[in-house]
């Protein structure tokens, strides 16, 4: 059995695919090829995807789209309407205003914040299950999926390995990590994931956690920053304040079967205090997690107790 490892570097990061099986460099090529069109019609940072054509439509008319990009949207906007989620996919005019993690991140005036505060209510995107097809219904909105891509591709590329019999994959993007089948680095089977330390450079874990057939997926305010007048700020807004939100987690790690969920829970619990979200993950099926406090402390819920 040939394996194989591949870095590929999209979606402004790197992703490191390895694979196991006689087919490798094949398969590889084609995960990066449906990586590359994921990538060109998912973004909202090229004015070309197909999901700017929805958001260049805002206020105009309804945007028909491929399967899976409807897919993707009808789920972010079900979790962006659930109560006191932090998870918001309309809130593209925010991260366009404040820019974090862009060369030209910055500080905007609050009279600017107010106006996009109008302009992401994520109730206001209307799916037409019929033809999915997209339509917001203010000029101006416009939907970001960047808290959700990553897992949804990483879901996708290991189904397709899956479909062709591959013996056993890794995937990581960017941080957010898949596995597929038994590890053949470590006689137990299982793939050590390692989180990342907040408060240190890349590279620096924290702690390693024990996974099979499973997705981490953490979500920190070391991942994207900019200074203003001596103040950090991070990447992940607040809904209801136009800023990013505040709290006592420095950093959430999510294990679950699928990507796409641990991105969902680290982006819904984010905003939580360290208390509430530790319970909320113990509550949820098939949902381990483990947090960091900007406090430099951390627990784990009860699942990973025993690891």
């Amino acid at each position: 059995m040939h394996q194989q490892r591949r870095y590929i570097h999209i979606m402004g990061t790197i992703i490191e695919i390895w694979l196991l099986d006689d087919n490798a460099e094949v398969l590889l090529n084609e995960a990066e090829n449906r990586l590359m069109d994921y990538e060109r019609r998912f973004s909202a940072n090229n004015p070309k995807s197909e999901l700017m054509k929805i958001n260049h439509n805002a206020g105009v008319k309804f945007v028909p789209v491929s399967a899976d990009l409807f897919a993707l949207i009808r789920i972010g906007k079900i979790q962006s309407t659930i109560d006191n989620s932090f998870l918001n996919i309309a809130i593209g005019p925010l991260i366009q205003t404040w820019r974090v993690g862009f060369y030209d991140a910055r500080y905007p005036s609050d009279i600017e914040i107010q106006q996009k505060l109008k302009l992401i209510n994520p109730k206001n995107i209307v799916l037409d299950e019929s033809n999915h097809s997209v339509f917001l219904t203010q000029p101006g909105m416009a939907i970001d999926l960047g808290a959700l891509a990553k897992g949804f591709f990483a879901d996708k590329i290991i189904e397709f390995f899956k479909q062709q019999n591959a013996k056993a994959a890794f995937i990581n993007l960017g941080g957010n990590v898949l596995t597929f089948g038994d590890c053949p680095f470590h006689d137990d089977g299982y793939w050590r994931v390692g989180i990342q330390n907040p408060f240190q450079p890349r590279g620096n874990v924290i702690t390693a956690l024990k996974i099979k057939n499973q997705s981490v997926v953490t979500s920190g305010i070391y991942e994207r920053t900019f200074n203003y007048n001596g103040k950090t700020y991070h990447h992940i807004f607040n809904s209801q304040t136009g800023y990013p939100v505040e709290t006592d987690l420095a950093s959430i790690s999510i294990v679950s079967k699928k990507s796409l969920d641990g991105e969902i829970w680290t982006t819904q619990l984010y905003g939580a205090s360290a208390q509430y979200a530790i319970s909320a993950i113990n509550k949820i099926p098939n949902i381990e997690g483990m947090i960091v406090t900007v406090n430099h402390k951390f627990a784990c819920s009860d699942g990973l107790l025993t690891q």
